[in-house]
């Protein structure tokens, strides 16, 4: 089936509040007034096309995304909606520290400190402090 743009850019403003329950719409407003064209085509591109794709489940694509955007450094602002969206998928605190501490071995411990602390201020605001590790199994 093929969509033409806007339809595509509403299934991913669909997906984008489904995912990350509001945060991400602070970022494109952030663009609104400088970029909407960015804006636009990030969210029909993104979530429109990719992130509704059903090879992977919306849980392992928020995981995938925390490491990419560790690993990519300077991605604070994007870090925050997918934390938000990979709680919003089901992934718990622990696991989302867990997932942060292994990017040290990948990424360097600036950059896994820098995602820790995005996660700290996302869990802050959920309610979600102290962080508690899962039990040993």
């Amino acid at each position: 089936m093929t969509m033409n743009a806007d339809e595509q850019y509403e299934r991913g403003l669909v997906a984008l509040r489904q995912a990350d329950g509001g945060a991400g719409q602070k970022l494109l407003e952030a663009l609104a007034d400088v970029s909407p064209e960015l804006s636009q085509r990030s969210v029909a591109w993104s979530y429109g096309d990719l992130y509704v794709r059903p090879e992977l489940q919306r849980r392992d694509r928020e995981l995938l995304t925390l490491g990419i955007l560790t690993g990519l450094g300077g991605a604070e602002a994007q870090l925050e909606v997918h934390v938000n969206g990979a709680l919003n998928a089901g992934l718990t605190p622990s696991e989302i520290v867990e997932a942060l501490l292994q990017s040290v071995v990948y990424c360097g411990v600036p950059r896994a400190v820098n995602a820790t602390l995005v996660a700290k201020k996302v869990f802050a605001e959920r309610n979600l402090l102290p962080v508690r590790p899962a039990p040993a199994g």
